[in-house]
C-alpha cells in the first residue's frame, strides 16, 4: 500500500516528538509544572528538575536511597526518539543542589547520550543515518566519590545537551535538559582526593571512537537560553519552547574541554546572556555535612 507523503511526514513528526529526555535512574525528583521533564527551552532552568525545597528527600515518609563510596552507580535515561548529544554527571551535597556553581565545580563524568542505545530501525534514514525513532534505554556508570563522609545527603545532576532532530528537523538542535536524584552516601573506602571529570566516548554512530555525535554546541550553558522563557500560544505546540537552539548539521567530537586536550572549562548557566565563563577548579574542596535519616520513624506506628 502506498501512503501519501504528507501522512508519512506527519507520522514521523509524531514519532520524533513522542517525548523529550529525562533522567530515569536513579529516580529523579520530578516536577509537576512540566510533567517531570526539565527543559531549558520550556523555562525550566535547572540545575535540577525541581528545587531542593520541592524534593521529597526530606520527607520521613519517603524511603531513602543509599550508596557507598567507590560504588559503580548506574545512571539511566530513555532515548525517547532523539539522537545525539552528551550527558554530563555531577554530584554535590544536597544543601547545595540549587547552586549551579557547585555542580560545575564537582563534575564526575561526560559520556555520549547514545552510549549504549540507538534507533529502533538502524536502516531508517528519513532524518539521517541512525537518527530514527526509538525509545531504547540508555545508561552509563559512574563511581561514587570516596571523599564524602558517612551519612551525607548528596544530589546527582544529569544534563543532556547537544541532541538533534528537533521536531523532525534534521538540522535543528535541542536545548539543555536537567534531572537530579537525591541519595545518602554511607560506607565504602574513603579518600581525601577529589575526583576529576572524565569523558567516555563512543556511541551508536561512532562506537569505536572517543567522540560523540552531537548538534549545535558541545558546551554546557550555550543552549540554556539565558533567562528567556517561552510565551505559549494555545493550539501552537512549537510556541511552548524556545527551541531549537542552533541550526546546522550533525557534528562529531568530544565535550568542550576534552576536544583539544585542555583542562575542562565550563560556562556559567547564564553564559547565553553574556555572563563570563567560569573554569572548574580541581583544587577547590566541597564541604559535605552528614545528615540523620528519620525515614523509618513511622514504620511501626
Amino acid at each position: 500500500m502506498h501512503l501519501p507523503s504528507a501522512f508519512v511526514a506527519v507520522s514521523a513528526l509524531v514519532a520524533s516528538c513522542a517525548g523529550h529526555s529525562m533522567l530515569s535512574k536513579p529516580a529523579p525528583r520530578g516536577n509537576i509544572e512540566w510533567w517531570g521533564t526539565c527543559a531549558a527551552g520550556a523555562g525550566c532552568k535547572g540545575p535540577c528538575d525541581a528545587p531542593k525545597a520541592n524534593s521529597t528527600f526530606s520527607s520521613i515518609y519517603v524511603p531513602k536511597t543509599y550508596v557507598k563510596r567507590g560504588q559503580e552507580l548506574e545512571v539511566g535515561w530513555n532515548r525517547l526518539n532523539h539522537p545525539g548529544g552528551f550527558v554530563r554527571l555531577a554530584l554535590v551535597p544536597f544543601d547545595q543542589s540549587d547552586d549551579w556553581t557547585a555542580f560545575n565545580d564537582n563534575i564526575l563524568k561526560y559520556t555520549c547520550y547514545e552510549t549504549n542505545c540507538g534507533p529502533k530501525d538502524p536502516s531508517d534514514k528519513m532524518f539521517g543515518p541512525l537518527n530514527g525513532s526509538g525509545d531504547a534505554p540508555c545508561s552509563t556508570k559512574v563511581m561514587v566519590p570516596k571523599n564524602i563522609p558517612d551519612n551525607t545527603a548528596v544530589t546527582l545532576q544529569w544534563i543532556w545537551y547537544g541532541g538533534g532532530v528537533y521536531y523532525a528537523q534534521p538540522e535543528a538542535s535541542f536545548g539543555e535538559y536537567y534531572g537530579c536524584s537525591d541519595m545518602i552516601v554511607s560506607g565504602g573506602p574513603s579518600s581525601d582526593e577529589k575526583p576529576k571529570a572524565d569523558f567516555q566516548g563512543g556511541d551508536v554512530t561512532y562506537p569505536d571512537s572517543n567522540v560523540c555525535k552531537y548538534w549545535g554546541s558541545n558546551k554546557v550553558g550555550d543552549c540554556n537560553f539565558g533567562d528567556k522563557k517561552p510565551n505559549p500560544i494555545e493550539g501552537d505546540l512549537l510556541s511552548q519552547s524556545l527551541e531549537p537552539c542552533i541550526r546546522g548539521p550533525a557534528r562529531k567530537g568530544a565535550p568542550y574541554g576534552f576536544d583539544s586536550g585542555s583542562t575542562p572549562s565550563y560556562s556559567s548557566p547564564d553564559s547565553a546572556s553574556g555572563s563570563p565563563e567560569t573554569t572548574a577548579d580541581d583544587s577547590k574542596t566541597t564541604d559535605y555535612v552528614a545528615v540523620r535519616d528519620d525515614s523509618n520513624k513511622c514504620a511501626n506506628r
